[in-house]
């Protein structure tokens, strides 16, 4: 039974944590996620940004239900989603909450035309839509992430990625769903496709009133897209608030390693610049060392920032 609590945004993410287990006898722990809090709300992008290994995947996936949380909650709607169990409110769950990940060929069986992914759509979610009107909304969704109808007929190898990750989103639009996770969406594209697909994320949010978790690396993506802006660090929210505000003000330690490590068009590449990726471990220390007991705080209004470990909200 799903289990109502109020909360603040369509989605909500309360002190979420994911502990992973290795080995048998002397088991190692790793963190993926810990005490990660925040809301999504309709027609709002969020960018979650951090390096490979910093946990902003693994919360990609404590949403969509790909793995099961240690701690912490999910409210979808108010309601407690954090250990749903059974097919049917799964099935509810997955009718409005979609993941678009980095690689649109693994989302594919290279053995079926594309259109088989639309059909699975109606038989699992939508068994009472009649066959036209299967058609007609299919052809709608096509429309509205720009691709033309032929491209149904043809099989996954046939198209390009761009092509593959537009009709990912439209089978999201075709379920008309509320959330939608966007893991690494287009860093397997090229430039000019990628401008493509991110302006179509923006005019679905505008106009479908989605509520849109953009997971990346990329910084300049991140600001170009996003309304609010999340740095994750070793499996921690470090910062979070405004995405201008973030960018014109970054105030954690490794956020603004993050914005000094992105290279500029107008300089080249120093040979000679040291650059020790396990420098930023022993800066965060400190910083945390020299703000004991701050945890959590807020710098300026939509702008807090983690400045010690022993107390997060």
């Amino acid at each position: 039974m799903m289990n109502s609590k109020p909360q603040e945004g369509l989605l909500s993410v309360r002190n979420l944590s994911k502990i992973f287990y290795s080995g048998i006898i002397n088991r190692e722990k790793t963190v993926g996620a810990k005490n990660v809090s925040f809301d999504l709300e309709p027609g709002k992008i969020i960018s979650l940004i951090g390096e490979s290994g910093s946990g902003k995947t693994t919360v990609g996936k404590l949403i969509l239900k790909l793995l099961q949380p240690t701690e912490g909650e999910i409210y979808f709607r108010g309601q407690d989603i954090t250990n749903l169990t059974s097919k049917k409110e799964k099935k509810r769950y997955y009718s409005k909450v979609q993941g678009v990940f980095q690689d649109p060929f693994s989302s594919f069986n290279s053995l079926f035309r594309v259109d088989r992914i639309f059909n699975m759509i109606f038989r699992i979610f939508m068994p009472e839509v009649g066959k036209s009107e299967q058609e007609d909304r299919i052809l709608e969704a096509i429309r509205e992430v720009n691709l033309t109808p032929d491209l149904l007929e043809k099989y996954p190898h046939q198209l390009s990625g761009g092509q593959l990750q537009r009709l990912l989103i439209a089978r999201a639009l075709l379920l008309d769903v509320d959330v939608l996770i966007a893991d690494e969406l287009i860093s397997m594209l090229d430039a000019s496709t990628r401008m493509g697909v991110l302006n179509l994320l923006l005019d679905i949010c505008q106009e479908k009133g989605m509520a849109i978790l953009f997971i990346t690396h990329d910084l300049n993506l991140g600001y170009y897209l996003s309304d609010t802006t999340l740095i994750m660090y070793e499996g921690r929210l470090v910062e979070r608030g405004g995405t201008r505000k973030i960018y014109e003000n970054p105030v954690h330690p490794y956020t603004k390693m993050l914005f000094e490590s992105v290279p500029g068009v107008e300089e080249r590449w120093d040979r000679d610049e040291d650059f020790v990726p396990e420098e930023i471990d022993k800066i965060v220390r400190e910083f945390y060392d020299n703000h004991e007991g701050q945890g959590f705080s807020e710098v300026e209004e939509a702008h807090h920032v983690l400045f010690s470990e022993q107390k997060i909200d």
